[in-house]
């Protein structure tokens, strides 16, 4: 708020004919600051280690019939702290899922999933430990959704996408070449540098585990090697496919195994002294 101005007197102090007058600056006073309330996350009710919740449960096959009804009673759980099996039904008054704790007339409960969904409301705690815990079918026809885990699932499977992605970009183009004639054979041969490139992208991608175990395969640049060393008539694999020769001479180089496959066979074997020397010679016709 502006304060009003105040008069003051120049000159001699007995002079008040001249009258000097002094303006003050308004002083601007700050808006009142308002405290935004905290938002306040809700808290989970917990009731002996177990979470009071609605709970979804969906059968495992994804299959989503009109409806499907489970057995709810003469099962059996094991009991490790007591140590044998107990017999456990659903029931609709009873506290306990235990046969032999039940107390009184019992009214018995029946599980259906319909359309493939089964919602047990958090008031019905015994009936989802049932579903959850102790009927014996339990994560074998049908599962709890847990979204915490299915998220985390999903980000584990991205990772593991990323990295086999960023290995691929990686690789130098004879590790390349390497991993796609695993997959589409000796039409690598007739692709492009970039076409090579662009289909081990997509195969990380859509392979991920599968393209960063061969990339971890130690003789999958040594097949490499042999393959292409045969399809360019250096070395000659017999009609039989179970003997290795100099394509020039036909002088033999080694018999495959009954049961290899001949170029894991040949990649082995050029790990031997003797194959060194040959995939020293091959390498150096293939350059």
């Amino acid at each position: 708020m502006a304060k009003k101005a105040k008069k003051a007197y120049a000159g001699d102090p007995g002079d008040e004919h001249v009258e000097k007058i002094v303006v003050e600056t308004p002083v601007m006073e700050a808006p009142p600051v308002v405290e935004q309330p905290k938002r306040k996350e809700p808290k989970k009710e917990v009731i002996n280690d177990w979470e009071i919740k609605d709970r979804t449960y969906l059968l495992k096959d994804g299959t989503t019939p009109l409806t499907y009804s489970i057995k709810s009673s003469k099962l059996f759980y094991f009991d490790k702290e007591k140590g044998y099996e107990r017999e456990i039904q659903l029931t609709e008054n009873q506290n306990t899922p235990f046969v032999d704790e039940f107390k009184g007339q019992i009214r018995p409960g029946r599980i259906i999933f319909r359309n493939g969904v089964l919602q047990i409301p958090a008031g019905k705690v015994n009936f989802q430990k049932f579903m959850s815990i102790y009927h014996p079918s339990a994560n074998k026809i049908w599962y709890e959704v847990r979204p915490a885990i299915k998220a985390a699932s999903h980000l584990e499977v991205l990772n593991v996408e990323l990295d086999a992605m960023i290995e691929a970009r990686n690789l130098d183009i004879d590790m390349v070449e390497a991993i796609m004639r695993v997959q589409v054979g000796s039409k690598v041969s007739k692709m492009t540098s970039k076409e090579l490139k662009r289909d081990v992208l997509l195969f990380a991608k859509e392979n991920p585990i599968l393209f960063l175990d061969l990339c971890k395969d130690e003789n999958i640049h040594i097949r490499n090697v042999g393959i292409k060393a045969t399809e360019l008539g250096i070395l000659k694999l017999s009609d039989d496919q179970r003997t290795f020769t100099y394509a020039s001479n036909g002088r033999k180089l080694m018999n495959v195994p009954f049961d290899e496959h001949p170029y894991s066979a040949l990649a082995s074997w050029f790990k031997t002294d003797e194959g060194m020397e040959v995939l020293q010679y091959v390498e150096k016709e293939l350059k």
